[in-house]
């Protein structure tokens, strides 16, 4: 919890799941092996300082010192004033007490690591079915058309997958058009990836699209290291774009591609209405 909250200040006091990911590792200056560490390798390739954050946003929401907007952006609220003393043994107990009241019994049990169930927002079992389809059912071949796909929805042009035997490393290529004023060649290379790819993967990308692009992107269906970031942003290189496996799962959720959302439907007995009749 204090790790995700000294990241929201050093931010500003808002910032997406992704940001405030990136701020805890970069002020707890956690190492490689640390941050490359998945929570359930069978279930999917979410880190564990991700879930451990997860669980955070979660107890520190129902406590009230923290807000979420309908775009994934967390903020600190008004009692950020009072976070300095805040003492996560209390707020675990509020929170748990909380969810007795609210919720009886059964959502007080407990997880493996004796924290009740997560709330629906922050459920990510969607994504771990995902991430088994996208590694253990889909081809390689089916994944770079995917991704082709996935780059048409985001506004990519000429998007063609070459395939790794006929081009020296690189999957695909495409133009990105930025507000329609500008463009950019960009190569990318997909990995199917359960843990995280490391600075020597970024080495052989730049060697494979050296002189042929102005960018090149990185999708995988796992994760980046902290020294895989810094070697993705040298200076001196054409800089690479990263995308890991749960921002593509965000993306295509966010164009329909193999994941659909549902509405639920709520309903609700007006007493008041029957005291008219």
């Amino acid at each position: 919890m204090k790790p995700l909250l000294r990241a929201l200040h050093a931010l500003g006091g808002s910032g997406s799941i992704e940001e405030i990911y990136d701020k805890v590792v970069e002020l707890e200056q956690y190492p490689d092996d640390i941050v490359s560490q998945i929570h359930d390798p069978e279930k999917g390739n979410q880190t564990q300082i991700a879930y451990r954050l997860a669980w955070a946003r979660r107890y520190l929401k129902k406590y009230g010192v923290l807000d979420n907007s309908a775009r994934g952006i967390w903020s600190l609220n008004h009692k950020s004033n009072e976070l300095n003393n805040l003492d996560p043994q209390k707020v675990i107990r509020y929170v748990r007490a909380l969810d007795k009241k609210e919720k009886g019994s059964k959502s007080a049990e407990a997880a493996p690591d004796g924290s009740p169930d997560l709330d629906v927002e922050e459920v990510t079992g969607w994504k771990e079915k995902l991430h088994t389809v996208l590694t253990q059912v889909l081809a390689q071949s089916a994944f770079e058309r995917l991704v082709q796909r996935v780059l048409r929805e985001s506004g990519f042009t000429q998007v063609e997958v070459t395939g790794r035997s006929r081009a020296g490393g690189i999957d695909g290529r495409g133009i990105a058009r930025i507000n329609g004023l500008m463009s950019f060649h960009v190569l990318f290379q997909c990995k199917r990836y359960q843990g995280a790819v490391g600075p020597a993967e970024i080495r052989d990308f730049w060697g494979a699209m050296m002189g042929r692009s102005d960018k090149g992107l990185f999708i995988t269906t796992g994760t980046f290291t902290p020294a895989t970031v810094k070697e993705a942003t040298r200076d001196g290189a054409p800089p690479i774009e990263l995308l890991d496996g749960w921002e593509f799962a965000e993306k295509l959720r966010e164009s329909g591609l193999g994941v659909s959302t549902k509405t639920v439907q709520v309903y609700s007995v007006d007493e008041a209405w029957f005291s008219t009749i």
